[in-house]
């Protein structure tokens, strides 16, 4: 393990989970602040890879002043994220706790207790994995910590078993909360409730639009790199493979594109759970040769230059950050109308009902491919609606110092 992780699991001698220690630390001192070291906060997280929200903070961590304030990070596996090892040389910390499983929850409550004891320096808790941080917020509130913010990523879900547990974690948790954050109104809305949304602090997912800035040059040799013809139609999606972004549907539409442009290429961007059953359902269509898996990557700025269309048909969005990444490249975009209105920030969006038949959605690809020669430079258009990172991350840093 690296040394500059900080790990509080039962792998971690120094710190066993297992072992009985006092934690009725004395809640009414006043931690001194230091002026001349950064405020550092706590992130919490259940993995550190490249999914929407890990990817917000990260944009935001690589442009906040961290000689004023530090990111420090609670994730809850024991393999390391996509992004640890640019945490760790940005001089962030990496606590590793156990999964939180129904099981799991009388350690999982000790270790936070573990913790919380040996580090009573943390003023800010910034919770990441929204209702997932009940327990977190219940214990730090029991501690007096001052402000525990929960942060919203996702709107209102489908319903499943798994709905169940995140209504009541959503309701309980919120006593406990001091300050709320989301990606926008409708994630703000369906994690705190329409009452507590409206002090909900809206923080954008805010991208560096210089690296998104379409370049013809690197269009080009990104198409070169992997070996696709000038005239070939590509497809792309970004986002984890995950139920709500929807790629079965996803391949459907693109089997169904074929029909009309039989020398189309879907690009997809990502990992996760469901992979190794969109690849078996990609082999089953026979479409291996059409479909390629990139995998998480770090170039994906260059591969929505390289693309022609951007297919988006999200099942539910908190907001969409690909979405707001592809716009600043001047990618059209074809999506779900369960993807927030609020992030439609340019001319380039065509949006459709998931209820909508296949043949609609391949006749507004085939639309928005008929545009693709003309790549408009829309960097600037994403500043002036609110979504870069070096008009909005001034704002983040002032509001944790206001906080201490």
């Amino acid at each position: 393990m690296n040394d500059n992780t900080h790990p509080v699991t039962p792998a971690a001698p120094s710190v066993p989970v297992d072992v009985d220690v006092p934690v009725d630390v004395p809640v009414d001192v006043d931690v001194p602040v230091d002026v001349d070291v950064p405020i550092r906060v706590l992130m919490l997280f259940t993995i550190l890879n490249r999914g929407g929200a890990e990817t917000m903070v990260m944009n935001y961590y690589r442009h906040i002043d961290r000689t004023k304030v530090q990111f420090d990070f609670v994730v809850h596996r024991e393999e390391r994220g996509a992004y640890e090892d640019e945490i760790e040389q940005l001089g962030g910390r990496i606590y590793r706790f156990i999964p939180l499983r129904p099981w799991t929850v009388p350690q999982y409550k000790k270790q936070i207790k573990n913790f919380f004891d040996q580090h009573p320096e943390y003023m800010i808790i910034h919770g990441q994995c929204s209702e997932s941080g009940y327990f977190f917020y219940k214990e730090a509130s029991r501690r007096k910590i001052p402000h525990i913010i929960a942060h919203a990523h996702s709107s209102h879900v489908p319903f499943d078993l798994k709905l169940i547990v995140r209504t009541w974690l959503k309701h309980k948790m919120r006593p406990y909360l001091t300050d709320y954050f989301a990606c926008g109104r409708d994630a703000a809305e369906w994690l705190f409730g329409k009452k507590l949304a409206q002090k909900a602090m809206i923080l954008p997912n805010a991208i560096d639009t210089k690296l998104y800035q379409f370049s013809e040059t690197i269009r080009q040799e990104k198409r070169e790199q992997l070996g696709i013809n000038p005239q070939t139609m590509v497809v792309c999606h970004v986002g984890s493979f995950v139920k709500a972004k929807n790629h079965q549907f996803i391949l459907s539409i693109f089997k169904h594109l074929l029909e009309h442009n039989p020398d189309a290429l879907l690009l997809l961007i990502g990992d996760g759970e469901l992979k190794s059953a969109i690849e078996s359902k990609v082999e089953m269509l026979s479409l291996s040769e059409k479909v390629k898996f990139l995998g998480t990557r770090t170039d994906v700025n260059e591969l929505l230059m390289a693309s022609d269309v951007f297919l988006f048909p999200s099942i539910h969005e908190g907001l969409g950050i690909a979405f707001v990444e592809a716009q600043c490249s001047g990618l059209p975009c074809v999506i779900s109308d369960d993807v927030p209105q609020e992030a439609c920030l340019t001319d380039l969006v065509i949006c459709l009902s998931l209820n909508d038949r296949v043949e609609e959605w391949t006749k507004a690809m085939i639309r928005q491919f008929a545009i693709h020669n003309n790549r408009p430079v829309y960097s600037q258009q994403i500043v002036d609606t609110g979504y870069d990172i070096v008009e909005n991350v001034a704002d983040l840093q002032n509001m944790y110092i206001d906080l201490v």
